[in-house]
Formats: C-alpha cells, sequence, structure tokens
C-alpha cells in the first residue's frame, strides 16, 4: 500500500501542477483573511506572491519524485522574505504564522483533489498520512531555515547597529568646530543608514539668546551640514537661514523634543524640504543636550530603499544624542572662545603710538587647538626722557580667566612703568601681583602662573635694559657694518607667581637701526620643531629681512606659523632709533643756589638754537624750580638735561633719593609753590629713581 500511495502522490502531484497559479491564489486569499498585517507593505506583500508560489513548485517536487522533504531546500524567495522581515524589525511569530497557514491550506487542496482521482477510500486514506507526513517534514525544514535567515538578517542589523553606533562615537566630536562636528554627523548617517541627512541648528542656540521653540512657530533654522548618496537638490543651502511650516512634522518635533518616524507623501517631502527629490521615509530627530532642544536632524531613504523601521529610530536616536553632546561642547566652545578673543583683542593695544625711539609693529595670533585663547600680550610704553618700554608676556592657561589674568598683569605692568621702575624692580612688584591674585581666588602657591619680559631702551645713549621672569630672552639683530653689544644675557627668572626669588637686569647698547623679536613660545615651539630650530629660524628671518616692522612680522608668521598655530602667539618686532646728539643739551651744575640763573641761561640759549622760542618762559619757569629743589633737597653732583623729540623735555638729575611731591602752600607760606607750578604749566611730570639717585622730569608739547 505504501508504494501504492507514493504512486498516487504522484499523480496527484503532476494533476494539480497546471493549476499551480489556481493554488497560490486560494492560499493568498486564506493569508490575506487570516493575516491582514501582513499586506500593509507592499513591498513585503509582493514578495509573499513569489514566495508562495516558490513553496507550491517546491512541495509539489517532493510529491511528485518522491524526494526526502526533510533534505529538500527551502526556496530562495522565502529566506529572501524572512530576510526582509528582519530588516523591517517585524516579529518573527507572524512570518511562522503565515508559513504555517500557507502549508496547511495546501495540503487542504491536496487532500480536497485526492478523491476525485480515485474511489479507494484505502489508497486516499493511506495517501493522505503519507500527504501530512511529508507536509510536516517540509514546514519544519523550511521552518529552520527561514528561522536561520531571519536570525541571521537581524543578527547582521544588531552587528551595523553596533558598528555604526561605535563609528559614530568614535568619529563625531572629534574637533570642537561647531561645523565640521555636524558634518561628521551627516558623513556617519549616510553611510549604510540614510539616503541624506541634514542638520539644522535654531538661530536662538547659535546666538545664545532667544526664546525656546514653542510648537507651530516656525523658528528660523541655520542648515548647518547637509549630505546625500546620491544626487539631491536640497532647497535650504548649507549655511542658509531657513524654516519649517508651522504644525509640519519636523516643526512639532522642534516643538516637543520627541523624535518621530514618518512616511511622507510626495506632497509632504517637497512641502517639507522644499527639494525637486521626494523621501518616502524619514526619521525626525530633535538634538538635545543638557535639557535644551538645539535643533533637528532629520535622516531620509528615498524610494526603492527599505522605509526606516523601529530599530532604525533606536539606533538614530543613539547617534543623535552622542552628537547633540558633541554639537553642544562645539557651541559652548565657539562662543567662549569668541568671549575669550574678543576680551583679548580688547585689551590688547590696537594702535601702538608713534615713537621716537623706535619704529615697532606687533601681531596677535590666537591658537587653533581646543584649548582655547591664552593669556598671551603685548604691550609698548612710552616713558620720560624718549625712552620706551617693550613688554610680552603670557599667563598660564586658557579660556576666559586666562584673558583676564592677562588683563589684570597689563593693567598693573603699565600702572608700574608709570612710576619708571626698573625692570628687575618691575618683575618684583608684578611677581607680588600675582601671588596676591592667587590668594584672592583662593589658589595654592604657584597655581596661577604667568611669564613676562620687560625691556627699556634708551634712544639717547642707545641702551637696553631688560629683564625676564621665566619669558625667552628676545632676538637682537644688529645691522651689518655696525657695533653692538651683545647683552650679558641675565638668567631668566622664575615665572611670577612662585615669590622669593630675585630677578636681574641686563643691558645692552644696539646700533641704530637694530632689531628686536619679542614673542611668546607659540611661535617657534611646535610639534614638529623644537624651541632652538625655532629661535635659529628666527635670527634667520630678522638676519634677512631689510623691511619695516610690519614686513618682519608678516614673514616671521608666515615662516614660523604658516598654519593655525598649537599655542596662541605675541609677537612685537621693533626697530630702535637714536636720537640726533644735536637734540640733546646737557649741563652739569655745582651744588649753589647761584647755579640756578647759568641753567636758565644756557636754556635759553639752547631753545633759541632750536627755534623753540615759543617755550622759552615756561621752560625756564620749569628749569628754575627743578633745579632749585635739587640743589636745595638733593645731593651733589647735579645735572640739567634737555631732550627734543616728540616733545619737549626738561630733567634734573641728583644723587638724592628723596621724591618731591606737590603740596599745598598756604597764604603766607614762603614755598611750596615751585612744583606746583610746574604741573600746571606742563603737561606731564614725574620723578624716577636709579642706582644713582633720582631724576625729576617735565614734558611740554612742541608748538603746532
Amino acid at each position: 500500500m505504501g508504494t501504492d500511495a507514493e504512486q498516487f502522490l504522484r499523480r496527484l502531484a503532476r494533476e494539480l501542477r497546471p493549476r499551480t497559479d489556481q493554488s497560490v491564489d486560494v492560499l493568498l486569499t486564506r493569508l490575506r483573511q487570516e493575516l491582514p498585517e501582513l499586506w500593509e507593505h507592499e513591498d513585503l506583500s509582493a514578495m509573499a506572491v513569489t514566495e508562495t508560489a516558490g513553496h507550491v513548485t517546491a512541495f509539489l517536487d517532493v510529491l511528485e519524485h518522491g524526494t526526502d522533504a526533510s533534505e529538500t531546500p527551502t526556496p530562495p524567495e522565502a529566506l529572501e522574505l524572512a530576510r526582509a522581515f528582519a530588516r523591517r524589525g517585524l516579529s518573527l511569530s507572524t512570518l511562522l504564522r503565515a508559513y504555517r497557514i500557507g502549508h496547511l491550506a495546501l495540503l487542504q487542496q491536496l487532500q480536497a483533489e485526492a478523491p476525485r482521482l480515485t474511489d479507494d477510500a484505502e489508497l486516499v486514506n493511506a495517501a493522505a498520512i503519507r500527504l501530512t507526513r511529508e507536509g510536516f517534514a517540509y514546514v519544519d525544514r523550511g521552518s529552520e531555515q527561514v528561522v536561520g535567515a531571519y536570525q541571521e538578517e537581524r543578527d547582521r542589523r544588531l552587528r551595523r547597529r553596533l558598528a555604526l553606533a561605535a563609528e559614530a562615537s568614535r568619529r563625531i566630536g572629534s574637533t570642537l568646530d561647531l561645523t565640521r562636528t555636524a558634518e561628521e554627523l551627516a558623513e556617519v548617517g549616510t553611510e549604510d543608514f540614510a539616503d541624506a541627512v541634514t542638520v539644522d541648528l535654531l538661530e536662538s542656540a547659535l546666538h545664545e539668546d532667544g526664546p525656546p521653540p514653542h510648537p507651530g512657530t516656525g523658528l528660523p533654522l541655520r542648515r548647518i551640514a547637509q549630505l546625500a548618496v546620491r544626487g539631491t537638490s536640497f532647497a535650504a543651502p548649507t549655511g542658509g537661514v531657513h524654516h519649517f511650516p508651522p504644525r509640519s512634522a519636523p516643526d512639532r518635533a522642534l516643538a516637543t523634543g520627541t523624535p518621530a518616524r514618518h512616511t511622507a507623501e510626495a506632497r509632504d517631502g517637497r512641502a517639507a524640504e522644499g527639494a525637486d527629490d521626494v523621501f518616502p521615509s524619514v526619521l525626525l530627530l530633535p538634538l538635545q543636550a543638557r535639557g535644551t532642544v538645539l535643533g533637528l536632524v532629520r535622516f531620509l531613504r528615498g524610494p526603492g530603499t527599505a522605509p526606516f523601521d523601529d530599530d532604525d529610530l533606536h539606533l538614530a536616536q543613539e547617534i543623535t544624542a552622542r552628537a547633540a553632546v558633541s554639537i553642544d561642547n562645539a557651541r559652548r566652545y565657539t562662543h567662549e572662545r569668541l568671549t575669550a578673543l574678543t576680551l583679548q583683542r580688547s585689551l590688547l593695544p590696537r594702535h601702538t603710538a608713534e615713537q621716537s625711539a623706535v619704529y615697532v609693529a606687533s601681531r596677535y595670533l590666537p591658537s587653533g587647538s581646543r584649548a582655547g585663547v591664552g593669556g598671551d600680550w603685548y604691550d609698548v610704553i612710552p616713558l620720560s626722557g624718549a625712552r620706551v618700554a617693550l613688554v610680552v608676556g603670557d599667563v598660564v592657561g586658557h579660556g576666559l580667566h586666562a584673558a583676564a589674568t592677562m588683563g589684570r598683569l597689563r593693567t598693573a605692568v603699565r600702572a608700574f612703568a608709570d612710576i619708571d621702575l626698573a625692570p628687575d624692580e618691575l618683575l618684583t612688584h608684578l611677581d607680588d601681583v600675582v601671588i596676591r591674585m592667587q590668594r584672592e581666588e583662593g589658589h595654592g602657591l604657584g597655581e596661577l602662573s604667568a611669564t613676562c619680559l620687560y625691556a627699556v631702551y634708551d634712544p639717547v645713549s642707545r641702551v637696553c635694559s631688560l629683564a625676564s621672569a621665566g619669558h625667552v630672552l628676545p632676538i637682537m639683530e644688529h645691522p651689518p657694518g655696525t657695533d653692538g653689544g651683545d647683552p650679558a644675557e641675565p638668567p631668566i627668572g622664575p615665572p611670577l607667581g612662585l615669590g622669593g626669588l630675585p630677578f636681574e637686569t641686563a643691558q645692552v647698547t644696539l646700533a641704530e637701526g637694530s632689531l628686536l623679536a619679542l614673542y611668546t613660545d607659540g611661535l617657534t615651539q611646535s610639534r614638529t620643531r623644537d624651541v632652538d630650530a625655532g629661535r635659529a629660524a628666527l635670527s634667520a628671518v630678522l638676519a634677512e629681512a631689510p623691511e619695516g616692522p610690519e614686513e618682519i612680522c608678516d614673514r616671521l608668521l608666515a615662516t614660523l606659523a604658516p598654519d593655525r598655530p598649537a599655542d596662541d602667539v605675541a609677537l612685537l618686532v621693533a626697530r630702535t632709533r637714536a636720537l640726533d646728539p644735536d637734540h640733546v643739551a646737557t649741563l652739569d651744575l655745582p651744588s649753589d643756589p647761584a647755579a640756578v640763573a647759568g641753567a636758565r641761561a644756557f636754556t635759553t640759549e639752547r631753545l633759541a638754537a632750536w627755534g623753540m622760542e615759543e617755550l622759552a618762559f615756561t621752560t625756564e619757569l620749569a628749569v628754575s624750580e627743578l633745579v632749585t629743589n635739587a640743589i636745595r633737597y638733593g645731593k651733589p653732583p647735579v645735572r640739567l638735561r634737555l631732550i627734543l623729540q616728540s616733545t619737549l623735555t626738561v630733567e634734573v638729575s641728583d644723587a638724592g633719593s628723596t621724591a618731591p611731591h606737590l603740596r599745598r602752600a598756604r597764604t603766607f607760606d614762603e614755598g611750596g609753590r615751585g612744583l606746583l607750578l610746574v604741573a600746571q604749566l606742563t603737561e606731564r611730570w614725574g620723578t624716577r629713581h636709579h642706582r644713582e639717585g633720582k631724576v625729576i622730569w617735565a614734558e611740554q608739547a612742541l608748538p603746532a
């Protein structure tokens, strides 16, 4: 009977094969009735038609040829449908149920066809038993392979998801540049995930102002980055400002901060994007960091690509959450950097006053690293007696605190320079200022630190005096064919803020036209060059530079810092000038009140030679009072010096250390008015001390 049943099933299969299409239609009708959700996806329903036909053909082959159903390979269409289910994130149980329903319907068709071919009830019964056994073997074998294909695809998607998440973590936020971070998000998103990605940030988030988003407001956004794997035209250009229509899906996602997945109609796609290309499947992911909505990221898939599923939405949320933190960090860094840079530039001298002692040019170049703006500074300070102070310094650290500290130190240096302190004394007082700042801010000794170089150049004597607090010494270059002394290099003192250690002043006589380059270490030090090589390159540029200081600054930056430097650069280049000896007049005076008349006569004669008779009265008065004070209260030797440069300066020096001061003379006082008269009749006056005594000076503006 077994052989008869097998022969009967072969006949049954041959009879049913011409009507395969009818059998497929019956099975599909049954599936539509019992699993309507399967037909919600057009691509899956089309695959189900092919897959069903493949199963009918394969099972009829098993019956007709008598092959072992448990060894029969599952049709490729069935495996592809299983993979499609996995890609869509659909339930495996739904797939297996459809599998069982389809095979049951096919068995029922075969069993219904058997009585039409024979009236032998025993043969029909034996064939039914064998048919059921073969059917279960086929279903078991097919289910095993379908489940394997489904799990394999799920595992592949999981690995891809983990790999994409890891890649996003590695690549997004590699810099603190806002635009580059958004571009990295778009690049990662279009690699085996989306056909296009757009990144928009709220204008209010970019400018740290403006109200938070509200539903239906159509807030303005700036397109930071966009990328498509295929040629796609976007309505909003990169860098352009646009807005989504109020109450549109993107606008709602922005307002609520809720991720969304939707399939857009063609008209909706155009309305939302304004592009010619339509994206049927869209993920809308608000960029949220620290409880604030910063903007919106859209992942888009075009026709012919599987729509996004819930797993895709979760993956996109994970990527976007990582990117949002990086974008917020970049945004905050950019804002702080701009604030620090604005503060830094506002504290640096915008225009250096014209000096008779030096031709000077300066540059400040902020770093290109993520550390932020540093505390580098420079200054040019006019001093009495036609002298000038050149300053360069560097506060350790970066950011707003370093810039603010730099401003406080620069102000302190100017205050100390105004009382004409020697370089070593000035740095000692500045060291005290830093130590006091440390205490005020609760820092330990040395936690707040800075370096500073202070140099004073006198165009009359051509002597440059300098001292360093932890700062690199300047590069000096003398003109060819001139005699210029090399400085008895002072030991570079400790950085400011340590206290207790002395600073030393060195002096060097410079030939007229000598070059001095004061700089911070960001100019000479880099990842590819050590400090010595940098100083050698700097010296080479100065040695070959006949140009003025402005051109020299440009050449130095082009040679030593062609790209954005790793650290800030402050650069000050000065070419020295020598005051014409005919513009300096000196007279040694005896310590005798009768010498005052001779000092006045000397002054009158010299002013006449200079063509400055208009200043004779006030200058004689100033000379008379200053010389009288020096003879009466100071110590010999007493010397009068007149300097004609951009101003007319009267200097009286003596060996005493007692400094004069203004006081209010009472009605019947016989003295006390001389210095007050000098202060009223001249533009500036002051006292500077040196190791041999002091100098009292007064300046007047030259006639127009």
